[in-house]
Order: structure tokens, then sequence, then C-alpha cells
């Protein structure tokens, strides 16, 4: 029988617990599949030996609860490290993810730590934003007497840094609770600042926490498996081939759309639909070189990142930032060339975005050489972080290979033609056959409904189809049996189908239930997929109505608001309810894991 055709009436199963099984099993790739039925055998044939009740005395051990939010899951990667610090030092911690957290547990808390990170115009993740909202509420408790450290993530080059951080501090202050260890708002090369403020932060809770744990319960561990996971992550990156890169717009096309197959051969690499491959790429040699000529350094010295010895040349082509601009970069720069033009620029912080707004680290230099000692260089610019791309392709259908849809950021500015860090190396300079080195960055927040009966309407114009084309994948080898909506935007149906014979031959078999296409350029009036969505309002309500999951992937600033205004447009059309209803309407389908953004 298939997973997806058992009920709990043909097993032994609840309800609840055949829809629990469906949705991890959908997760799971065959080889882990096998894995996990091995397991649950063996563990069926022990039970009774294995059935040691832990003891646990009356009080409870002081515990610190760590609460992340997190948009790429870097701030998870470090309340993780978190939790696995305190844990060594004999601490008990709950580890819980915003989303999942009640509000109302904050009045039970006495030890508190928060990782979160901040994106867009100074927001909350999307899994902070129920906690974030809660806090500015006027049903946030008092919170004297609450012990509280909290770490931000963020990156300099936006103008709201570390904002929502900045925003939890203020609101557990103002409530009354006691900061113990300093905030620290930390840049995309936060992995040495953080380990340093978990150490300090875990110094401070560390004598409370074990003063009021002092004669409470000890918990006997029960015996378990330990979590398979991966030996390759984004400190450890797995060397992959390059196996295709082919354009898939046209000839005349405004946009340069690359699908790239990478192969994961010799790795433990596992992914699930939504999750997100990181990729470290070179930069540009020809332009490291003109760097080092315009700053008349030696290419042959070595320069010290770290606690390594590196050549200068070998350190700007594979370990540092030279294409995205940061203000950081333009202060240090203008302070170790002594540049008062540059300086001054650097003082004013709108000036100073509005300045890298449009240059590349390349164009700065370029435009102020000056003569600088090599490890000046190095001590101005941050390290090369990896860039984050949605997967295109099911695990299960594609098995041990990875796919990407890659749009190249190509531009003219200063007399020059300019290419974005990562799509510049995968589309122009890697050959097919090159190694690059990669990573999985699971995404919880960007999943497929646990119920393969449920129905799902994908919104994913330009690249951001590239999530859903995992999803449909997925969907067919689960052979889910719930309608799958897709809304599809770009600017020329001749030029930008991206995935048309694919999406074509997915309605031909019904796994695509439906498919609306939106080319903005094809007739006068520009079409966008909020306006389908609007002429469509009345069905995409009876299918949020019937239990329906929704999906956002694509661009964060235009796109994504647009899309959640026409959905509370037809809530309000079509719901019959008014504009605080529809909000309230959205936030439900949130906390219930029914709206979800992929957005950049």
């Amino acid at each position: 029988m298939l997973l997806g055709q058992l009920s709990s009436a043909a097993s032994p199963l609840s309800a609840e617990q055949v829809q629990k099984l469906q949705g991890l099993v959908a997760e799971l790739n065959p080889i882990q599949q096998a894995w996990v039925s091995g397991y649950l055998a063996a563990n069926a044939n022990t039970a009774v030996l294995d059935s040691v009740t832990p003891s646990i005395q009356a009080n409870e051990a002081a515990s610190l609860t760590i609460l992340y939010g997190s948009q790429t899951g870097n701030a998870k990667g470090v309340a993780t490290q978190l939790k696995a610090q305190a844990e060594s030092r004999g601490l008990t911690v709950k580890l819980v993810n915003m989303s999942d957290y009640k509000p109302n547990n904050l009045k039970k808390e006495k030890f508190i730590s928060v990782v979160v990170s901040t994106y867009g115009e100074g927001e909350p993740p999307e899994d902070a934003e129920n906690l974030h909202e809660f806090l500015y509420s006027k049903k946030a408790p008092k919170l004297e007497g609450v012990k509280v450290a909290i770490l931000g993530l963020g990156d300099s080059s936006y103008e709201f840094f570390c904002k929502t951080a900045q925003d939890f501090e203020q609101r557990f202050t103002e409530l009354g609770a006691q900061t113990v260890f300093a905030r620290a708002d930390l840049d995309v090369d936060y992995e040495g600042e953080a380990n340093i403020w978990l150490t300090g932060a875990l110094d401070a809770f560390e004598p409370e926490l074990k003063a009021q744990s002092a004669g409470s319960a000890q918990v006997i561990p029960m015996p378990g498996v330990a979590a398979i996971t991966s030996q390759y992550n984004k400190q450890k990156p797995f060397s992959a081939e390059l196996s295709i890169v082919q354009k898939i717009t046209g000839r005349d096309s405004t946009k340069d759309v690359r699908h790239v197959e990478i192969s994961l051969e010799g790795s433990d690499l596992t992914y699930t639909a939504g999750d997100s491959l990181g990729v470290y790429f070179l930069n540009d040699e020809t332009l490291v070189d003109e760097v080092l000529s315009l700053l008349s350094i030696d290419t042959a010295i070595d320069i010290k990142l770290g606690d390594k010895a590196l050549n200068i040349r070998q350190a700007l082509i594979e370990n540092l930032e030279l294409t995205q601009s940061y203000p950081t970069f333009v202060e240090k720069f203008a302070s170790a060339t002594n540049n008062s033009e540059l300086a001054k620029i650097a003082e004013d912080k709108t000036t100073l975005r509005e300045f890298i707004e449009s240059r590349q680290i390349f164009d700065i230099i370029r435009q102020y050489p000056a003569k600088l000692e090599a490890q000046y260089l190095v001590d101005c610019l941050r390290k090369l972080q990896p860039r984050l791309y949605s997967i295109a392709s099911s695990q299960s259908e594609v098995e041990e290979e990875v796919h990407l849809t890659i749009g190249l950021v190509e531009f003219e500015a200063f007399g020059s033609e300019h290419l974005g860090g990562c799509s510049g190396y995968l589309a122009k300079r890697a050959e097919e056959g090159t190694l690059v080195k990669v990573f999985i960055e699971h995404n919880d927040n960007f999943r497929l409904p646990a119920d393969t009966n449920t129905p799902i309407l994908m919104v994913g114009p330009g690249t951001g189809i590239a999530p859903f084309r995992a999803f449909l994948q997925e969907r067919e080898a689960s052979e889910a049996q719930g309608e799958n909506w897709l809304f599809f935007g770009n600017p020329h149906f001749t030029q930008d189908f991206l995935y048309q014979v694919e999406l074509q031959s997915y309605l031909k078999s019904g796994v695509l239930s439906k498919l609306d296409v939106a080319f903005s350029r094809d007739q006068a009036q520009k079409i966008y997929v909020q306006d389908k969505l609007r002429k469509n309002g009345a069905e995409v309500y009876a299918w949020l109505e019937k239990g329906a999951h929704f999906y956002v992937c694509g661009d964060a600033n235009r796109m994504a608001k647009d899309v959640h205004q026409a959905l509370l447009d037809i809530i309000q059309e079509f719901g019959g309810k008014s504009e605080e209803d529809a909000q309230a309407y959205l936030k439900e389908l949130r906390n219930q894991n029914r709206y979800q953004k992929d957005v950049y």
C-alpha cells in the first residue's frame, strides 16, 4: 500500500499519526526511508528491553530558554551552537524556534537568550514576526526578574543593520528584564565574534543557573540514536562537480537565466524541497590583478587571514569579498589610504549608502587608487560569503544531484561591464567539470504540507520558480493527491518562459492542476502575477478556505509585497471581511504554516 493512500482504518495508527508519518516520509529520500525502516524494525524488537523510565525528582532544574528567529539558517545555527556549549557545561537548555514558541510562556521564564537575524527594511524574519508583534502589544507581560542576553545577526550593507535584535532588547528592557550580557550586532562574517559572545553569555548565565539547579532533578537520559548529520556544512563545504550550466532564456531576452546542475556524488548531503544551496565562488582573476596593480601591491606577498598565512593574490581570489560593497569597507579604506574625500563620504550615513549602492568594491578602488600595504587591504575587507540559492530539484527525482535556477547579475557602470560575484562565476567563468564548494542550508520555514492531500498555491515569477519546480517533482514522486496551482510571470512568453516544456508536461499529466502565467511586456498594459491572482480571486479564496497552503518566492521589495496586498484584497472581496479581519486571516494562515515565503 502506498503511504499516500494509508488511512487510520487500515492501520493501527490514529489519523493524526498517519498524517505525521506521511509528512516525515515526504521529506526523506529513498536511502533515508530505508534507514528509518530498518531502525524502526530493530527498535520494535528491542522495545521491551529498552523500556526504562527516566527518574525525575519533583523539582525541575533551572533552564536556559534559547529563542531563535532565522531567515536563512544562520541564527538557527548559532542558537544550536549555544545549546551545545551550554549542555557541555551541564546546563539545562530549551532551544525553540520563535514560530513554535507560545508568547504567553514568557512570564514563566527566568533565563532567556535570543538569537535573531534581520532582513529587508529592518524587519524580523518570518518565524520571529509573532513574538516580535506580541512584545510590542498590550498583552506583553511584565518581565521583572528575567535575565536575558541577545545576539543579532545581519548585514551592514543594509541600512537597518540588526534592527530586530535591537527591538527585542528594547522591549525586554522596557518590560523589566535585566540584560546580563551586552548585545552584539554581528555582520555577515560573524563566526569568530559569535563564538566569543556565546562564551561570554554562558559565563554570565552559568553561576545563577547552577545555583538555582542545586538539588533539583537529574534526568537519566534514555538511550537513543544520534541524529545523522552531514560531515559537510558552511564551515566545511563539499567540493562538488559543476555538471551543467545551460541558458534557459531566449537570445533576445533582457534576462540571462541559467539552469545549473551540480553533482553531489560522493557526499552524504541530503536536502528537502524548500531548502537552499550555499555556493562559494572565486573572484575574477583579471579584476583581482587590476586591484593589486592599482594599489601597488606585489602579487608574491603573503598576508595573515585569521590564523593562516596566504598569498595575497590567492586570498583575494578565494577568500575575500570584492563585489558587494558595505559601509565598513569604505570607512576602513578611507582611513588606510588617508583619503579625505572618501572619509567625508563615510561620515554621512545617507551619502555613504547612496555611494555604495551603485559601486562594487572594485569600483571604489578604481576611483580611489593609492599605494597600500597588502595586509592593510586585507584588514579592510571581510571574508567572502557564500551565496544562497533556492534549490530547484527534489532529491526523490534527481538523487545525487542538486539543481539551481540562477539569474545572472550584469550591468554597465562607470564605463565597464559588471557581474554579480557568484552568478558571474557560475555563468561566465566556471567551466563544466569545475569543482565548486557547496553546502545545504535547510529551511524549515518553507515546506510542503505534511498531508499530501492538501492543495497548494505557488507564486514564483522569474527565478522564483526554482523551489516550485522542486515542489512539483516532490509531489509527483510521492504520488501526492493534493491539487497544485502555479502562478508564474516574466517579461515575454517567447523569451522568458522558464521550464516551459516541464510545466506543460505537468499540466498534461495532472501533477499541475492549474497554471496561470503573466508575461508583463507582451501587451500594452503590464500584467503581473498579483494581477492574475486578483483575476482568479474567487477561486483563490475558495482554495484557501478548503485548506490550501500558499507559497511565494522571489523579490521581497516589490513582488512579495504586491502579492500580499492582492491576497488581502481577495480575502476582503470574496470573504466579505474588513481590512482588519483580512489581516487577521492572513496572520492565522502564517501561524498554521499555510502562508510561507522564500523572498530575497
